[in-house]
């Protein structure tokens, strides 16, 4: 069993999921709740980001099929569209790759419950982690690394969990200039999965010859 699947699909969902960005964006969301309801939020929010990612894990293959996207096509598309988010990680960019837009914060603040928007979609299971679970659970080359980019989804979603609990303390403990340590160095290690995605698709493509 290639244990390396499972590295390979953590640090990818680990960087889409934006694991290390959503404290600062929950904790501003929620502020004014209480702590029961913040939890209430953070576990409600969670399990339906949880849902929408296995949804297109168990169908991404079904979902290509309908529409005629061949696996290396997916996988250049899908390393293209990483590489946008990690640069936009490594520069502190913001973008509604891995996050909410301004449009989409603002109308969040006005919301009672934030669970399903913008926590579970687009906060959670934004574009680009759906597209890398599909990019993913598509290219896994036996069951068992099938299966442990699952484990993968369930483990950054545990840990995206944690984080969420946690959220204003981790704010106040690491602040702007740790969490913008912490996310450009998985920026850089995301550019990296995303070139070598685009590298394996036109390869496979058989554009290239050989």
């Amino acid at each position: 069993m290639d244990t390396s699947a499972f590295l390979v699909a953590f640090a990818t969902l680990f960087a889409t999921v934006g694991v290390a960005d959503i404290a600062f964006i929950f904790a501003a969301l929620t502020k004014d709740h209480s702590p029961a309801q913040r939890r209430l939020f953070a576990t409600r929010g969670v399990i339906i980001a949880l849902l929408i990612l296995l949804f297109f894990a168990f169908l991404g293959n079904a979902i290509l099929e309908v529409f005629g996207i061949t696996i290396p096509a997916l996988r250049t598309a899908g390393g293209v569209l990483l590489l946008l988010i990690a640069i936009d990680m490594v520069f502190a960019r913001h973008s509604g790759g891995t996050g909410t837009t301004d449009e989409e914060e603002s109308e969040a603040r006005h919301a009672h419950d934030i669970s399903v928007f913008p926590l579970a979609m687009p906060l959670l299971a934004g574009p680009g982690a759906i597209s890398a679970v599909i990019l993913l659970t598509t290219g896994a080359d036996s069951d068992a690394e099938f299966w442990l980019v699952i484990a993968a989804i369930v483990v950054i979603l545990f840990l995206a969990w944690l984080t969420l609990l946690v959220a204003i303390p981790i704010q106040r403990l690491l602040g702007l200039t740790g969490l913008s340590v912490v996310s450009r160095v998985v920026g850089i290690l995301l550019a990296a999965l995303a070139v070598q995605f685009v590298f394996d698709g036109i390869k496979a493509s058989g554009l290239l010859g050989g």
